[in-house]
């Protein structure tokens, strides 16, 4: 699992950030004011399907290499400046792993800049306890990766088609899921390296982020799936308590009731270390059913069910909605 509602006692959350510092004083603020575009879920829905055909998007395969080569070229196209971050790490169960985190970035000159976040891997195997057949097989992972960054695809398409004048980095983080799940810790240590075990991209960005901090970020986590519902995660609520009201409210006035107004529990996510260690608050739009038979996430996850037919192209174009609106209220100083 990915450590959900685990409360990390001994990981001290050192800052709690509010929705943003101001803006560096010696930027003259001559955004121009740009209408929000309209966030077309056909298209989004098409990137979520094209991830699908490279199959599992799991590390050291050829799968992954060719949807990789795709989302660089892919975002380029969008007038991206692409950047490629190459690691290794290693895995929980001692295998070494080449990932590469992928940024595009648009006005790379601004020092306003906007930080979104998705993971393009997929996991190793088909672990949930709900899962009852081909356990060792890794999954497409459609929901849990692809659907967020099939949104971000749409957003970059979107800001290649209506620019605006401050920065926005969306970085497609590697090598988050593949975290060791369903194991019982005793000792804080234990959990503590457990955790560490996920998000293994995030965590190596984070570690070695340098230029330019972002004013906040925002992390699309299994975004697509019918019926999404998106608590307000609790590790989003303690480092960038502002923006989540900010966000849930602007989303909730747009008539997105999927952004529900209650609490969620701690998801040990990529943005759980960005916060940590880069020092940027991020919020995580995640879906957390709370009706859900695995008592954390859709009765999908983490199973072959994880495929396109879970996908529902309404609910991508609710999150990439919101993110579109964040982006050019932002813009526009009226967010």
């Amino acid at each position: 699992m990915k450590f959900k509602f685990i409360l990390l006692a001994g990981l001290s959350l050192i800052l709690v950030w509010g929705c943003k510092p101001n803006a560096p004083e010696d930027e003259t603020q001559t955004n121009v004011k740009v209408k929000v575009p309209r966030f077309e879920m056909d298209s989004a829905y098409a990137y979520v399907a094209k991830q699908l055909e490279f199959g599992p998007r799991v590390m050291n395969s050829e799968g992954h290499e060719a949807c990789k080569n795709w989302l660089v070229n892919k975002l380029k196209s969008f007038g991206a400046k692409v950047t490629e971050q190459h690691f290794q790490a290693k895995t929980y169960n001692g295998l070494t792993v080449n990932g590469t985190n992928i940024t595009g970035s648009y006005n790379p000159e601004s020092r306003t800049r906007i930080l979104l976040a998705a993971h393009w891997d997929s996991r190793h195997i088909a672990d949930s306890p709900l899962s009852t057949e081909r356990r060792d097989e890794p999954i497409l992972g459609a929901d849990d990766g692809a659907s967020g960054v099939g949104v971000l695809l749409e957003v970059a398409r979107q800001l290649q088609q209506n620019p605006i004048s401050i920065g926005v980095d969306i970085v497609l983080f590697d090598a988050e899921d593949y975290g060791e799940s369903n194991v019982e810790y005793t000792t804080q240590a234990e959990q503590l390296a457990g955790v560490m075990t996920w998000a293994l991209g995030s965590q190596h960005w984070a570690k070695s982020f340098s230029g330019t901090k972002p004013i906040y970020g925002i992390l699309l986590d299994m975004v697509g799936a019918k019926g999404a519902y998106f608590p307000k995660e609790e590790y989003s609520r303690t480092f960038a308590p502002q923006l989540v009201e900010k966000i849930w409210s602007m989303a909730n006035s747009m008539g997105y009731s999927s952004f529900a107004q209650v609490n969620g529990g701690g998801v040990t996510d990529d943005h759980f270390f960005v916060n940590r260690s880069a020092g940027i608050p991020m919020v995580d739009i995640i879906n957390m059913p709370p009706n859900s038979a695995n008592k954390s996430f859709g009765d999908h996850w983490h199973t072959h069910n994880d495929n396109l037919d879970i996908i529902d192209p309404r609910t991508l174009r609710a999150v990439g909605q919101v993110v579109l609106a964040v982006l050019y209220n932002e813009n526009n100083g009226d967010f």
